[in-house]
């Protein structure tokens, strides 16, 4: 799997030198370092699918929580690592990228294999730690409208506040700001350099680069609703909590929890590595079941073939004797 969106730097940054933008990287290879960002959101993903999910359909089929108050915390509590630790895992995609693109020359040197693997440790300690809040504030609570148990807005304004804030919105303005960059430099260095020199984006690089920015945009679309209902609620609780209607504040959590669904689809619509290990992974296990599938029909064959024990060598009965 590969994210790089240039496969050769040293071509765009040929414009670039005289603007002072960006500096050219001798020699760079491909940033298989940033990889493991990739695989970091794909966990956050999974944590929801794994434990909540499956507890809010059995909520939605028993028409309420029935599993405890434990169930419930737990539920909650993963439910915020998913969410917080997706926006950081794109966070530090975008912050990936950008370096790559605008500061190549630092790009081996900030990213190495061991300092990757940090960043990313680090991504997870700060969602933990941006979570944990909630255990004491006693916002986990269990939302008969969604079935579900989840943030509570209406406990604490100015926690609700702090969490839109620290959770969403500055997060979105750091890779909205890496991704305008990135356009930017990339336009400037296709309009300086001469027709002849002019950078060849090939296809294949485009789509590793649009995959993830598509993946950032389809988390603020899909979390924005929910996040601006919550931010309204609390500067003005006892007035603007009434007016919303209940089935705006269903539409807008559901449309969060389906964002973790969105980015398998994203990636095997716009990325071929994943379109290719996705077949793979289909062929396989058809052929696992065509195999284990054969495997029993030769054993059924097999006993069905196998002689009685009574004409063994040892009990074979003599005909002629009979």
């Amino acid at each position: 799997m590969e994210i790089p969106f240039l496969k050769n730097p040293r071509t765009v940054t040929k414009g670039i030198v005289s603007s002072g933008s960006c500096c050219p990287n001798q020699g760079q290879h491909e940033p298989k370092t940033g990889n493991i960002f990739v695989v970091s959101l794909a966990v956050a993903d999974l944590v929801v699918a794994i434990y909540p999910y499956p507890l809010v359909v059995t909520s939605i089929f028993r028409k309420g929580w029935n599993l405890g108050y434990l169930h419930c915390q737990i539920s909650g509590f993963l439910m915020g690592i998913s969410v917080i630790g997706s926006i950081f895992n794109i966070a530090g995609v975008a912050i990936n990228r950008y370096c790559y693109i605008c500061h190549s020359l630092k790009y081996d040197k900030l990213y190495s294999d061991k300092n990757s693997l940090f960043y990313v440790i680090l991504i997870w300690v700060l969602t933990f730690i941006a979570i944990v809040p909630n255990l004491f504030v006693g916002s986990l609570q269990y939302d008969a409208r969604i079935y579900s148990c989840t943030f509570s807005q209406s406990v604490s304004s100015a926690y609700t506040i702090a969490v839109v804030f620290f959770h969403f919105i500055l997060p979105i303005t750091i890779v909205t700001f890496c991704y305008l960059r990135i356009w930017i430099l990339v336009i400037q260095v296709r309009r300086r350099v001469k027709p002849d020199n002019k950078p060849k984006l090939k296809p294949h690089d485009f789509r590793n680069f649009l995959t993830m920015f598509v993946v950032f945009v389809l988390f603020a679309v899909c979390w924005a609703p929910l996040n601006f209902i919550g931010l309204a609620v609390a500067v003005n609780p006892d007035t603007i909590l009434p007016r919303i209607p209940e089935w705006l504040f269903v539409g807008s959590y559901y449309m969060a929890y389906f964002n973790s669904c969105l980015n398998a689809i994203v990636y095997g619509l716009l990325n071929q590595n994943f379109r290719r290990e996705y077949k793979r992974i289909i062929i396989s296990i058809c052929t696992a079941k065509i195999f284990f599938q054969d495997s029993s029909n030769d054993g059924a064959e097999k006993i069905k073939s196998k002689p009685s024990p009574m004409l063994t060598n040892n009990n074979q009965v003599k005909v002629d004797s009979v």
